[in-house]
C-alpha cells in the first residue's frame, strides 16, 4: 500500500494542533507540519482523531457461525465504520460462549476468516467453575442474569471462581444477583433493577479487584451514588476503569412513555436525571474512562417481547459531536475516552500500539465534521437489527472519514 498523508486539525490527549499524519504500511511513521503533499485534506470544521474504539459490543454471532437473524461480525463491522469506530471488543455471552482455549479459538477463527476492516478483540467468559485461558485475553464476569447462561447466582460463587483469575483483566457487569431476585416482582424494569443492585455489586467488584490483583473494568456504569466508590478506588491506586454508555448520558427515566418503554429497556436500566448528569460529568472529569456503547442489536420483534439493550455503533461518531458541540467536552477529553483509553485497553491483547496520533501507533483515524449535522434515519443504518433509539434525532456533526491502517474506508 502506498504511503498516505492526512492533513487537518489533529486532536489527541495533549490538545489540538494543525498538522499532518504520515502512514506507511498501516503504521503512523511521522506527525507534524510539512511532511509532504497531503493525500487527504480536512478543513477547519473537522477534527482528526486516532481511530475511535468501542470496548463493549455484542456482535451476537458465535463460534457455531450461525447468522440466522442476529448481528454478524460483518454487519457489526459495517455499523462500526459507519459510526467512525475502527476497533471493537466483543462480549462473550453467546450461545456457544468462549470460556476455554478451544471455544475461544473457534470464535477467533470465525472472525479472522471474514477478513473484516474493523479489528475485533474478543472477551472470554467467566462463568461458574471456569478457568483462565493459556494466553492473555480480557475476561467478562456477569454477576447476574443476562443473555445466555454465563452468569452467577451468588457473589460467593463468583468469588470462588475469580480465585483462579488472579492478575487477569476482568470486566464486571455490576448487578447483585441476590438483590435482583429480591426485586423481580417489582412493577417496572427500572424498579426490578434498582440502584441498590449496582451499588452492592460495585463494592463487591472493587473488593475482588483488590483481593485477586485484577485489572478491573466496571461496565456501563449508571448510578451517581457509586461514583465516589470508583474515585476512592482510583485514589488508592486500585487498577480500575469504568465505562459510560450513550444511553445513560442522553436518556433518563423522565423520558419514558408507554410507547417508547420497550425500546428504552436495557441492563442496567435508565436512571433519573441526577444520575444521567452524574454520568456525563464522570465522563468529563475522568472518573469514567470510556465511552462504550454496550451495542446490543436485538431485533424489533425481540424488543417488542421485552429484550434489554440498544444498538449504538452506527451513531457513535455523531453522538460524540453532541458531546463536543453541546455538552462542552474538549477535543482532548474526547480523544481520551474514545481513542486513547480504548486503545490502551485493547493494545496489550492485540500486541500493538493503538489510539494515539504518534509514530509507531496503528495508522487508523476517525475524522469528525462539526459543521455537517447528522439526522439519524432507520434507512441509513448498517446494523442488522435495523433500528436506533436515536431515530429522529439530529446530531450537530457527522463522520467525515474513516481510515483503517492508512486506507480510507469512508
Amino acid at each position: 500500500m502506498k504511503p498516505a498523508i492526512v492533513e487537518g486539525r489533529l486532536a489527541d490527549i495533549d490538545g489540538v494542533r494543525p498538522g499532518q499524519v504520515r502512514i506507511e504500511d498501516g503504521v503512523i511513521v511521522a506527525v507534524g507540519p510539512g511532511l509532504g503533499k497531503p493525500d487527504h485534506l480536512f478543513g477547519n470544521g473537522c477534527l482528526v482523531f486516532a481511530g475511535m474504539g468501542d470496548v463493549h459490543v455484542h456482535a451476537r454471532q458465535d463460534a457455531t457461525g450461525r447468522d440466522d437473524y442476529k448481528e454478524t461480525f460483518a454487519t457489526a463491522s459495517a455499523a462500526a465504520l459507519h459510526g467512525g469506530v475502527v476497533h471493537v471488543a466483543d462480549m462473550p455471552n453467546n450461545p456457544a460462549a468462549p470460556v476455554d482455549d478451544a471455544t475461544y479459538a473457534a470464535k477467533e477463527r470465525l472472525v479472522a476468516a471474514q477478513n473484516l476492516p474493523v479489528a475485533f478483540t474478543l472477551y472470554a467468559g467467566v462463568g461458574p467453575g471456569t478457568r483462565p485461558l493459556e494466553r492473555v485475553v480480557p475476561y467478562k464476569a456477569y454477576m447476574g442474569p443476562s443473555v445466555g447462561d454465563l452468569y452467577f447466582r451468588s457473589l460467593e460463587e463468583l468469588d470462588a471462581t475469580l480465585a483462579s483469575y488472579r492478575g487477569r483483566a476482568v470486566s464486571f457487569h455490576c448487578e447483585d444477583p441476590v438483590l435482583l431476585e429480591r426485586y423481580q416482582s417489582a412493577p417496572t424494569h427500572e424498579a426490578r433493577r434498582p440502584p441498590e443492585c449496582e451499588l452492592s455489586a460495585t463494592r463487591f467488584a472493587l473488593a475482588m479487584i483488590e483481593k485477586y490483583g485484577l485489572t478491573g473494568k466496571l461496565c456501563h456504569y449508571s448510578v451517581g451514588e457509586g461514583l465516589p466508590l470508583i474515585r476512592d478506588a482510583k485514589a488508592r491506586g486500585l487498577p480500575v476503569t469504568a465505562e459510560v454508555t450513550p444511553h445513560h448520558v442522553f436518556f433518563d427515566t423522565t423520558m419514558l412513555t408507554d410507547a417508547n418503554r420497550p425500546w428504552m429497556r436495557m441492563n442496567p436500566p435508565l436512571r433519573g436525571p441526577a444520575d444521567r448528569a452524574a454520568m456525563l460529568e464522570a465522563l468529563r472529569d475522568g472518573t469514567a474512562d470510556y465511552l462504550a456503547t454496550d451495542h446490543a442489536p436485538h431485533t424489533v420483534a425481540e424488543k417488542e417481547r421485552g429484550m434489554s439493550g440498544q444498538p449504538h455503533l452506527d451513531t457513535y461518531g455523531p453522538f460524540v459531536t453532541w458531546l463536543l458541540a453541546e455538552q462542552g467536552f474538549t477535543p482532548d477529553r474526547v480523544a481520551a475516552v474514545c481513542s486513547a483509553n480504548p486503545g490502551a485497553f485493547v493494545g496489550p491483547f492485540r500486541g500493538e500500539k493503538v489510539g494515539r496520533l504518534l509514530p509507531g501507533y496503528v495508522g487508523s483515524l476517525t475524522v469528525l465534521d462539526l459543521q455537517r449535522p447528522t439526522a439519524v434515519r432507520r434507512e441509513d443504518l448498517r446494523t442488522r437489527c435495523g433500528w436506533s433509539p436515536f431515530e429522529g434525532v439530529t446530531f450537530p456533526g457527522s463522520v467525515a472519514a474513516v481510515f483503517v491502517r492508512g486506507r480510507r474506508m469512508a
